[in-house]
């Protein structure tokens, strides 16, 4: 195929660089994380006896000690790539306090149950070594945010006994004993629903897109995409937003996803044109689409599905018309660059789309099968291991990406790998949790958030409105500091009742807490998906964030549609089918008028001055209500914007656009533009042309 290799996906979750391990020691750590991955396989086959707790025992008994081998202390300036003997020292602890509740002493598995609520000091031994472990697991794999933020939460569960019994967050108090219990040996600590997503379905679709990425499918994605767009002056964008969706199915990470689409189309973008900040700034949010695009959604997607007790398709189709819309809105916001930068028509690979879907086009098929499986009432687990099946036995079509045993064992153990970041978030998470759920913090909270928004007015739009705005605030905040998955787990403890309180719908709450967490990757001033595409790019960091903010804007205010009014629902795609188109079209048009604002570019006029770009942005928030008043006055507001950009173009303006050889002919289709140009922006000789 044409174009070059995109570098290796991770599949991961926001996670600090992992060490590159070889020789003996990553032949051992792909070792075990392949027998994981076959536990892992077999568990959803013919699933442990002893239950599911059993099996998650194990799991994090086979995946924790990994982390202390793969990923570096990061303590002064050590950046040794083999591990330290702390490391295995670590590790080693890790493996025995995470086997201790399965292990004959003390009367085994099922006097470990037995002994709940009434620990032995042996226990409370263990079971602190493991709180101390899974922390320094996530700190080495996330950063510092997540572990302070849980030993907080630790700090308010042992201590909060002594705030003045007044206050609404004040309780009891817990002791030690009953915070190793809570997390060592009960369903809703280290083995709570967070990490058993992790175990069951996360993993699975790691080794799925392991596999796939394996086979040749990465490669395919780009080139196709190269070849979908090459005869467009937007086509460079177009492509690297195409690239970005497509390569999504395959990793589910954001920042990965941005750096790997950036690492193979920045040289067209910056021969197109585009200012390093700009190109940045589209990498990354067509990256972060990565993990709001179906079928493969991001970690939290899996959670909100176990949260809900719903199947994971339905959650694919609550995330459907969301994710058109802020493709919508990236694609408008290329085709606005194109005319404002001037960007040029570039050079691209002579490649048939046709003989690429004919060739390679069965890439698609184990995706197409997860959709069809899931839609036949198949579980979610037992799908994506039947496409990792079809993807292997579809890799035999493709001589060069074959999987031989030596590859399948690569897939497996990378897709082990590159869970562990998400495991120790996981586990670290059940901290947050299992004192939430003890000390019934989280429905003191969601009161305050209420009771704060009732302080301002008593009407109920807006009291939920208000509530929402602080909502949105509190998770964008929240996102800065922790990663995606964890980010959403504590907003659904905390904001999740406020907003059910409020008589929100169950769905429409959980997606509304899974979008703003998810879009904390594009939110500076971490924004992580832009930190990486702006080393690919080498553009200023914080410019490529606002950048990236300005395409992923859609998605920070389409979530509010969701909770506001009645018909918010719909774009989850929870009404009538009447309903659903009506309020998908006029989010569209809301799409459009926020692209007018915050790209100053009316598309088919020209550029857009003050009041049009006013005009756009209230169109768009007014169309957001989804009412019919605001509907009215909404559209209103968009044909002015338009209209007061075509009055103020002048004849001559409108000369000179059609006069001057390389101007941004905003007035012409791309096709005409491109037809009357050479491929690099010059004049086409009889030749070329012929």
């Amino acid at each position: 195929m044409g174009t070059a290799d995109p570098p290796a996906i991770h599949y991961d979750d926001e996670e600090l660089p992992a060490r590159n391990l070889t020789g003996r020691i990553g032949l051992g750590v792909a070792v075990v994380a392949f027998a994981v991955a076959v536990l892992v396989l077999w568990q959803v086959f013919r699933p442990l006896a002893r239950g599911s707790q059993f099996y998650l025992i194990i799991f994090l008994a086979g995946t924790l000690p990994l982390v202390f081998l793969a990923y570096r202390a990061r303590l002064g300036r050590s950046s040794r790539e083999r591990p330290t003997l702390p490391d295995w020292i670590l590790a080693g602890l890790a493996l025995i306090a995470c086997v201790y509740p399965i292990s004959p002493l003390r009367g085994g598995y099922d006097g470990f149950l037995d002994r709940q609520g009434l620990l032995e000091p042996i226990d409370i031994v263990f079971g602190a070594a493991l709180l101390v472990l899974v922390v320094e697991a996530c700190r080495r794999t996330t950063g510092l945010a997540l572990p302070i933020v849980c030993l907080a939460f630790l700090a308010y569960g042992y201590y909060g006994g002594l705030l003045p019994q007044n206050w609404p967050i004040a309780h009891a108090g817990l002791d030690f004993s009953q915070i190793v219990d809570a997390l060592y040996n009960s369903g809703s600590g280290f083995y709570g629903t967070p990490l058993d997503v992790a175990a069951t379905y996360i993993v699975l679709f790691t080794i799925y897109g392991a596999v796939l990425d394996l086979s040749g499918a990465s490669r395919f994605f780009v080139d196709l995409s190269v070849a979908a767009f090459r005869r467009s002056r937007s086509a460079a964008g177009r492509t690297a937003v195409a690239a970005g969706f497509l390569l999504g199915t395959v990793s589910g990470s954001g920042t990965a996803t941005a750096v790997s689409v950036g690492a193979v189309t920045w040289p067209l973008l910056r021969r197109a044109g585009y200012p390093p900040e700009q190109a940045g700034g589209m990498l990354a949010a067509a990256g972060v689409g990565a993990i709001l695009s179906p079928p493969t959604l991001g970690a939290a997607a899996f959670i909100v599905a176990e949260y809900l007790d719903v199947s994971y398709l339905t959650v694919l189709g609550w995330a459907t018309i969301p994710t058109l819309l802020y493709y919508l809105g990236i694609l408008l916001a290329v085709e606005i660059d194109v005319r404002r930068f001037r960007v040029r028509p570039v050079s691209l690979p002579d490649a048939s789309v046709r003989r690429l879907l004919l060739r390679f086009g069965y890439h698609f098929s184990s995706l197409i099968l997860i959709v069809v499986l899931l839609a036949l009432d198949v579980s979610a687990t037992r799908a994506v291991v039947y496409a990792t099946l079809a993807a292997f036995l579809l890799s035999f079509l493709d001589p060069a990406n074959r999987m031989t045993p030596p590859r399948l064992f690569t897939a497996l153990s990378a897709g082990v790998r590159g869970v562990l970041p998400v495991v120790a978030v996981c586990a670290a998470a059940g901290i947050i949790t299992a004192i939430t759920t003890k000390t019934g913090l989280g429905a003191q909270l969601a009161s305050l958030l209420v009771s704060g928004a009732q302080a301002v007015t008593s009407n109920p739009t807006a009291v939920l409105a208000l509530t929402v705005v602080l909502a949105a605030v509190a998770l964008a905040i929240l996102g800065l500091a922790v990663p995606v998955t964890a980010s959403f787990i504590i907003g659904w403890v905390i904001i999740g009742p406020a907003l059910l309180g409020l008589g929100v719908p169950a769905p429409a709450a959980a997606m509304f807490v899974f979008y703003y967490s998810v879009l904390s990757e594009v939110t500076p001033p971490t924004a992580l998906a832009a930190v990486g595409a702006s080393a690919i790019t080498g553009g200023r960091t914080v410019p490529t964030m606002w950048q990236a903010l300005k395409y992923a804007l859609p998605a920070f205010l389409v979530p509010v549609a969701f909770v506001l009014t009645d018909s918010g629902s719909d774009l989850l795609g929870r009404g009538s089918l009447v309903g659903i188109l009506w309020t998908t079209v006029v989010a569209g048009l809301a799409v459009l008028g926020l692209a007018v604002a915050t790209g100053g570019w009316v598309l088919g006029i020209g550029r857009a001055g003050v009041p049009s770009r006013v005009l756009g942005g209230v169109a768009g928030l007014l169309l957001l209500y989804l009412e019919p008043v605001t509907i009215g006055l909404g559209i209103a507001a968009l044909v002015a914007a338009g209209l007061w950009a075509f009055l103020r173009r002048s004849p001559e303006r409108a000369a000179t656009i059609f006069r001057e050889p390389g101007a941004d002919h905003s007035g012409e289709s791309d096709e005409s533009a491109y037809s009357s140009n050479g491929v690099d922006g010059k004049k086409e000789s009889p030749t070329e042309r012929g």
